[in-house]
């Protein structure tokens, strides 16, 4: 992976996204020696979404089937006391 200080990358723009677009370069961009952003191709970006995505729908799964199980055992919460919990 390219560094790049982000006044470098300021100056060639076009030139810093042709080599990520066309080439596939992946750029980490730096501030006095501190990475603050990462550029990379599209198709890299939507597979990270599409990975992020699932890891969200994994852990919303597990929450519904650990909820299911405290039904289960009868670890339920009385609604009177979660109107009292809510301030509702």
């Amino acid at each position: 992976m390219t560094r790049l200080a982000a006044s470098k990358a300021r100056d060639d723009f076009a030139e810093v996204l042709n080599r990520v677009a066309y080439r596939g370069e992946r750029i980490v961009l730096h501030r006095r020696g501190k990475n603050v952003a990462v550029i990379i191709p599209v198709a890299e970006y939507e597979f990270l979404e599409r990975l992020v995505e699932e890891a969200e729908n994994r852990g919303d799964l597990e929450a519904i089937q650990e909820a299911k199980k405290e039904i289960e055992r009868g670890e339920t919460i009385p609604w009177e006391q979660l109107k009292k919990d809510l301030a509702l």
